[in-house]
């Protein structure tokens, strides 16, 4: 994402980085050394690496974090802000987390930045994984007030091929989590069919092809076919390495669940498949989420 970021940026900006892995940190500087040498004479690729995420906010009109858990969104902007309040900045600070976290923690956030009046929020969740991170094709969906819309989608097409405002802010991680609701519910059900389907001895490829055309089509079958063979692209072709891993989806699946107990929705298929996925991650911690499939056939 940040390389994608310094390619597409105004030659005028500086980018701004920080990761507590520093391997991450000089790969990238490596990575945009050799863009120098290439092309210098057109665009130096302005860049500085900061020690720490204030050191980012400190300098920075906008501020882009991707991070792993809330938990640790709310320590990078309690970090951010502990210090007392930030320098002012000729433009106003444009707060922007691609994160996936439960609604919840992401209005804890905002709540907390307004309170120092140091900047706008937007929740910006992304859909791509690492494929698209690394080709620059990730989707957005984001929650902001109208009027930082084209603020926001300018900057997020940085980084992606595409960025949608879904409404105020929270309603980017909420679209998220209710997207991946629907996978993670998707990814089980396509896994007991195809299962179910070669235990009766059909064939498995010819039924994907009549479910792309049929009221069962869905992206588990369409694009990461379950069953090794089917689809040669597939991670469950290649040793079930990911694309999404089992891990994920299963910390997508318990976020939309909290939000979704904060605000009363009744899920009742998730306890179930939440069940399904602690299984599947233990056994198959790491691998593709298709490796579902695998860990039925085990079962029998």
């Amino acid at each position: 994402m940040a390389i994608n970021l310094r390619k597409k940026m105004p030659k005028s900006y500086k980018l701004i980085i920080h990761d507590v892995n520093s391997s991450a940190m000089n790969r990238f500087a490596e990575q945009v050394h050799a863009m120098r040498d290439r092309d210098a004479a057109d665009n130096p690729y302005r860049f500085d690496i900061a020690d720490n995420a204030r050191q980012v906010a400190e300098k920075s009109t906008v501020l882009i974090t991707c991070l792993p858990s809330p938990r640790i969104v709310q320590d990078v902007y309690n970090s951010i802000l502990d210090h007392g309040t930030l320098p002012q900045l000729a433009d106003e600070r444009l707060f922007i987390d691609c994160s996936t976290i439960d609604p919840v923690s992401s209005r804890e956030v905002r709540d907390m930045l307004d309170k120092t009046n140091c900047g706008h929020f937007v929740d910006a969740p992304m859909s791509g994984g690492v494929v698209g991170a690394c080709a620059g094709t990730l989707s957005f969906m984001f929650g902001s007030p109208e009027n930082l819309k084209e603020q926001v989608e300018s900057a997020l097409l940085l980084m992606g091929k595409s960025a949608r405002r879904m409404g105020d802010q929270g309603a980017g991680v909420c679209s998220k989590l209710a997207n991946n609701y629907i996978l993670s519910i998707n990814n089980i059900a396509a896994a007991e069919a195809l299962n179910m389907a070669r235990q009766w001895g059909l064939d498995l490829r010819a039924l994907s092809d009549l479910i792309k055309s049929s009221t069962g089509r869905c992206w588990p079958i369409d694009v990461n076919n379950p069953a090794p063979g089917v689809d040669e692209c597939a991670p469950a072709s290649n040793g079930y390495a990911p694309g999404g891993t089992v891990n994920i989806i299963k910390k997508d699946l318990e976020l939309a669940m909290a939000g979704a107990k904060a605000s009363g929705a009744l899920l009742p298929l998730a306890e179930k498949a939440h069940e399904v996925y602690r299984a599947v991650e233990e056994a198959y911690s790491g691998k593709d989420l298709s490796v579902v499939y695998q860990w039925l056939q085990n079962q029998a």
